[in-house]
């Protein structure tokens, strides 16, 4: 019997369970151009409200995932890679890649760009200068051999019915659907050529998922994925009600994951607590490796990277021509600071986009003085905005002392909330 987009959209409709063949077809449709747009998003409403058993996630997951290119690094051994949900000031990708590395892990990641008030890898590392994120899969599976990892950007050839999918959800509001999400965020780790993946789940103000209760569906639900698909994978749950860590700003954060690196005194030390456990769970998915955690040996392969992409660390600094303190206005502790806010000042300052294609001033942003939760006494400074212009400083400024608090508790909600591992662990 051949299949018909009409019968998918209405057995799904009604609460039916989709086989495989009819989501490979939807796919394969969607993306050769034989299934139009109002058709997909009539599907995609379906999804939203009816959802999609584990089964269905799966062979969507994977419909997606070979709609494109799928890279294969069998010959690297047990490839790992790693996924955050996106938040403000979150550099673990420069310090947990690194670390799992120097403990033996071989890591080929691709990453993308901030959209929005979170940060995107890729930006971050061209704020490094000579930086270069495009190789060729011959040069990063050699590269990946010789000193463990490679960061690139996304390939246009990658999972294209994720790129058609979600800019089709982004406007028919049928984005907050988890199998939807998570079949997006796991085709791009499958097609990447992962075998063991660690999910750094964002919960809170700042983040996609804005309690705990739905974050924990979508890590279960990956979790589950993983497992379904053959992949090992393993979820952590971790605060974004607050920026991550002190730097908020593309070479600031670069000059933050330095500073965890060579564990320097005014490191971020919630950065650092998040990113020892993501490497830590992303070694336990590979028994060959060395269970401990070097930061010297890992600081080794973070400039090696950075030297074999045509990076020079030696040139990195922060050039904004404008900056201006903000200091408490009592005695106390650095209580709150709503990542959300602080998130689309920086964006504002220039720092992120608004729309894609938006260009990137890799020199301006925040950096608080203070870690969240640390003893501060009225005067001290808070934190330092840097800023291209005058008119840009003060709004941004104006903005932040209204978001930066000061209280008589600190801030005390732990950066780890959970680790959810897949069935084997």
């Amino acid at each position: 019997m051949s299949l018909n987009v009409y019968d998918i959209i209405v057995k799904k409709r009604d609460g039916g369970v989709l086989s495989a063949d009819e989501i490979v077809f939807l796919i394969d449709g969607y993306v050769s151009g034989r299934i139009p747009d109002y058709q997909v998003a009539a599907f995609l409403m379906a999804v939203y409200f009816q959802g999609l058993n584990s089964e269905e996630t799966a062979d969507l997951t994977m419909a997606m995932a070979r709609s494109g290119k799928v890279l294969d690094f069998n010959d690297l051994g047990f490839v790992l890679d790693k996924h955050s949900t996106g938040g403000v000031g979150d550099t673990t990708t420069l310090i947990v890649l690194p670390l799992v590395a120097a403990a033996g892990g071989r890591i080929a990641k691709m990453s993308g760009r901030g959209l929005g008030h979170t940060g995107g890898t890729i930006d971050k590392l061209e704020a490094i200068p000579g930086f270069s994120t495009s190789l060729s899969v011959e040069a990063m599976e050699a590269q990946v051999k010789e000193i463990g990892l490679a960061i690139v950007g996304q390939t246009e050839n990658l999972v294209p019915a994720d790129k058609l999918l979600y800019a089709l959800r982004d406007v028919t509001g049928t984005i907050e659907s988890i199998p939807l999400i998570a079949s997006s965020i796991m085709s791009k780790k499958i097609a990447g050529g992962a075998q063991g993946i660690v999910l750094d789940v964002k919960v809170g103000r700042g983040a996609f998922m804005k309690n705990i209760e739905e974050a924990r569906k979508l890590a279960e639900t990956m979790v589950a994925l993983g497992d379904l698909v053959g992949r090992k994978v393993t979820a952590v749950l971790s605060d974004m009600d607050v920026p991550l860590s002190k730097a908020q700003g593309n070479t600031l954060e670069v000059i933050e994951a330095v500073n965890v690196l060579t564990l320097a005194e005014t490191r971020s030390r919630r950065l650092q607590e998040l990113s020892e456990v993501l490497a830590a769970e992303m070694i336990r998915l590979d028994s060959s490796l060395q269970p401990s955690l070097d930061f010297s040996k890992a600081y080794e392969r973070f400039a090696s990277m950075v030297e074999r992409q045509g990076g020079d660390l030696a040139k990195l600094k922060l050039d904004a021509p404008f900056k201006k303190q903000v200091t408490a206005k009592a005695d106390g502790f650095f209580a709150d600071a709503d990542a959300l806010a602080v998130g689309q000042i920086v964006r504002d300052l220039g720092a992120g986009r608004k729309v894609k294609g938006d260009p990137i001033n890799p020199n301006v942003g925040v950096l608080f003085s203070k870690d969240l939760g640390e003893r501060v006494a009225k005067g001290e400074v808070l934190a330092t905005v840097y800023a291209q212009s005058q008119e840009d400083l003060d709004r941004a400024v104006a903005s932040l002392e209204e978001v930066l608090v000061v209280g008589p508790k600190p801030y005390d909600r732990p950066v780890v909330l959970d680790v959810i591992r897949g069935g084997d662990e």
